[in-house]
């Protein structure tokens, strides 16, 4: 059971103040253990499919379609998370995405993106022609966020390491959606992460809803005509959640905030009204833990009114045309379209999108191929991940196999499988690569993701 009667005095009268009669039953909640949960990677098998394998828990999230509350103990080592089947997440996390229908072919920006939970969801919802750009300011949490796209195998996506006013001036009316999952003061994370409460203040609330305001403007030079702005926190302030959003509405007239899915509605409470003048603030979503299964969270959809731009198509960057790259594709690859082969700073990718990113703004841009020797590449593990199921060479392993956990391992397995670049799978998803040579695959499953040997 957590403790915590470290909670700041001045927070506890706030919350007080807000939840009335329902303050102890949210104190009793922060001492019940935190919910946990996780998402079906829809881009790797289906969710029926994945019925069949799923060890995790079986309990639907009822607001999102392919949504689990987790029930596993060191979910982190096991091959189906290695092979991006699923992404651990917080449930209530889980329900900004849901939060507005999203065509296939959209452009989406997430614009503060790590780890990377919204930003998976949001592909999962996408289509072949659709792209995602997420974006972190922080370099070392992209490299993060970017891991984990790199771990569920997407074809079409960007991340990048920019503040938002430069997204903002790189791509103006751009994207059909855009989610600003804001940076807050975290009180709703105070049950899953006690520390959190120590660097809480008043002082810390104001210059945080500052700060969301700034990024909020920018998201809206960002948004196409007609487009929406889903604005996430995970705290519990009202100058963070509703005075944010009211203040952004009253200075943009072409902007209103609408209503939720009811599957979201059902399962959350009413934005909190302040004063007569913001009844529509009642359409944005409050989560409790005291009233559904998860963390605190708060969300808002921002439509922007205005007639939708026909703006013309975005140029894309120029198919690479070069023998070391398409000899090896050909080799590698049961089939692919050599006009999706581009080269971006410097490197060979493969990026199916028809978008322009000019040369320096991106961190990753659509998947790297590998490194370009002389006569020959080493692929890059985006690119077994992202591409795997198209490989020519196979070495498919059983959830039983000791093979697998060797591979895991960062060992040499003995094959079958005829000399070349070949993929490791269990239940038909990529694990990684190795190159067979004489009856051996060779591991190149990065170090940093492998498991170590108990």
């Amino acid at each position: 059971m957590n403790n915590f009667v470290k909670l700041p005095p001045e927070f506890k009268e706030r919350m007080k103040s807000l939840l009335g009669k329902e303050f102890d039953d949210y104190i009793q909640a922060l001492n019940e253990p935190n919910v946990k949960g996780f998402r079906v990677n829809t881009n790797k098998i289906s969710a029926k499919e994945f019925q069949k394998i799923n060890v995790f828990g079986n309990e639907k999230i009822p607001y999102v379609e392919n949504g689990y509350y987790l029930d596993y103990q060191g979910v982190g080592n096991h091959p189906y998370h290695h092979a991006g089947l699923i992404y651990v997440q917080e449930p209530a996390a889980m329900a900004p995405a849901e939060c507005v229908k999203i065509e296939e072919d959209w452009l989406v920006l997430d614009m503060c993106a790590a780890p990377g939970g919204k930003s998976t969801q949001l592909k999962n919802k996408l289509g072949p022609n659709g792209l995602l750009v997420s974006n972190e300011i922080i370099p070392s949490r992209c490299k993060i966020l970017t891991g984990n796209i790199e771990r569920l195998g997407f074809l079409n996506t960007v991340t990048t390491c920019l503040d938002s006013a430069k997204i903002a001036n790189i791509f103006p009316k751009t994207f059909n959606l855009i989610m600003v999952d804001a940076p807050c003061s975290g009180e709703g994370m105070f049950r899953k992460e006690p520390n959190a409460t120590a660097e809480w203040s008043v002082a810390n609330v104001e210059k945080c809803a500052e700060r969301q305001l700034e990024i909020l403007e920018n998201a809206a030079v960002a948004l196409k005509n007609g487009g929406y702005i889903i604005y996430a926190t995970c705290t519990f302030s009202l100058e963070e959640n509703e005075m944010v959003v009211n203040k952004f509405l009253q200075k943009h007239k072409n902007f209103e905030i609408v209503r939720v899915p009811k599957a979201i509605e059902e399962n959350s409470e009413n934005g909190i009204v302040y004063d007569q003048k913001s009844t529509h603030l009642q359409y944005a979503r409050r989560f409790y833990p005291h009233k559904v299964k998860g963390e605190g969270q708060f969300v808002a959809v921002l439509k922007n009114t205005d007639s939708q731009d026909n703006l013309a198509q975005r140029q894309t960057i120029n198919p690479l045309k070069n023998n070391v790259v398409s000899d090896f594709l050909n080799d590698t690859l049961e089939n692919y379209n050599p006009s999706f082969v581009k080269e971006y700073n410097g490197n060979p990718i493969y990026f199916p999108a028809n978008f322009a990113v000019k040369k320096g703004t991106a961190f990753s841009c659509g998947v790297l191929i590998g490194e370009v020797r002389k006569n020959y590449i080493i692929p890059h593990h985006q690119f077994f991940m992202a591409l795997g199921g198209n490989f020519k060479r196979k070495i498919e392993l059983t959830l039983n196999s000791e093979n697998l956990y060797k591979y895991l391992h960062g060992q040499e397995i003995e094959t079958d499988a005829p000399n070349g670049w070949a993929v490791v799978t269990v239940e038909g998803a990529t694990l990684g690569g190795v190159k067979v040579v004489n009856g051996v695959a060779k591991n190149h499953y990065p170090k940093g993701l492998r498991i170590n040997k108990q």
